[in-house]
């Protein structure tokens, strides 16, 4: 007899008790990282939706129908930018004109580093520059600069065109794998493997600035959850920094020389102290020819090379081939989280997992 009165009183939670779905911000995010920290943020109010699902290569994702919905959908387009994505200007611009936008790369604080040069790094500038080109003192996180919540499209979204299918079964001219990582800050082909690298979400001391930048995009767009997003930021930016320290413990007795298939890496090795000494591939999808492998081999000679890191997103095969015989450890490394499910929890066991590579490749 009291089931229907007691249904109502479990209902009310659900009515009075939780944010209602509809008035929060619909939030499309390009890659897994990131989408792990725009989750962080909104927790407890909404889910922000992902783009370029986990195991697809940002550089030349072909745009499903069901993820341009998303755009189409969003209130608020959060992306890495142009240098990683630059497929992704032109669907932004057609199918989320009116989104509010946040570039990461162009948020204040934000260190960044350039693409190094040449199989070998060892002659390579470190030194960081932050998102207006000045340099980077490396110790200054950065947690209170906030960068700025990019509206409509006048900084970004223009560099890459020439995609006429936006998001539809046609997907041949969305596919870039020829570009792969050759693009400036800018989005320009460069085939030079020059210009600023993207890959800065694998700092976590920049993560802990983009935490902030997205709360305040989030709160300008949803003033009634600014709180609920400023307390969760600052929660994951606490957290931000006990993984830095507990990563940067784990890696200080690590020890030898290693190669990267590509340098996607450049921002966790600067953090921690760990620096390759080359890479096999000049991007993630062209393969070494006889003369960079030729190259190589004489840097594993010379360099006392004992571990260089394959990906989970490409053939190991090219990586067995060219270090056949050489008695260097193949350890795996991912910069997206290929086998990681996307939420909340995907970045930290990111960084842990790239922690625990290098700790299992370069302790053998």
């Amino acid at each position: 007899m009291n089931t229907p009165k007691l249904a109502c009183l479990t209902a009310l939670p659900l009515l009075f008790g939780a944010p209602a779905l509809a008035d929060v911000p619909r939030v499309a995010v390009d890659i897994a990282p990131v989408h792990a920290l725009v989750a962080k943020v909104m927790d407890g109010v909404g889910m922000p939706d992902l783009v370029v699902p986990p195991g697809a290569s940002p550089h030349g994702y072909a745009l499903r129908p069901s993820k341009a919905a998303l755009l189409q959908e969003a209130d608020l387009v959060v992306w890495v930018g142009p240098g990683l994505t630059p497929w992704l200007a032109d669907p932004l611009d057609t199918l989320a004109p009116d989104a509010a936008r946040l570039s990461l790369l162009k948020a204040d604080g934000v260190r960044l580093l350039d693409f190094r040069q040449g199989v070998s790094f060892a002659a390579h500038d470190h030194d960081a520059h932050d998102a207006d080109g000045e340099k980077d003192a490396h110790d200054d996180h950065g947690h209170e600069e906030h960068g700025h919540e990019e509206h409509g499209h006048d900084d970004q979204g223009h560099e890459e065109h020439g995609h006429d299918d936006h998001g539809h079964d046609e997907h041949a001219n969305e596919e870039h794998a020829h570009d792969d990582h050759a693009h400036d800050d800018h989005g320009h082909d460069e085939h030079d493997h020059a210009g600023t690298d993207p890959h800065a979400w694998l700092d976590p001391v920049n993560a802990g600035v983009w935490l902030g930048v997205i709360a305040d995009a989030l709160s300008r767009l949803d003033p009634e959850n600014a709180a609920r997003y400023a307390a969760n930021a600052a929660q994951a930016q606490a957290g931000m920094t006990a993984l830095e320290a507990e990563i940067a413990a784990r890696m200080a007795p690590l020890s030898g020389q290693f190669i990267v298939f590509h340098d996607a890496y450049h921002y966790f090795e600067a953090r921690f102290g760990v620096e390759a000494a080359g890479a096999i591939s000049l991007s993630d999808a062209a393969p070494p020819g006889p003369a960079r492998v030729a190259e190589i081999r004489d840097l594993v000679a010379d360099q006392a090379i004992t571990c260089v890191f394959a990906e989970p997103q490409f053939n190991r095969g090219m990586v067995d081939a060219v270090f056949a015989g050489t008695g260097v450890n193949i350890g795996i490394i991912d910069p997206l989280g290929a086998t990681l499910t996307p939420g909340a929890a995907l970045y930290d066991a990111l960084l842990t997992g790239m922690a625990a590579s290098f700790e299992s490749c370069l302790s053998d």
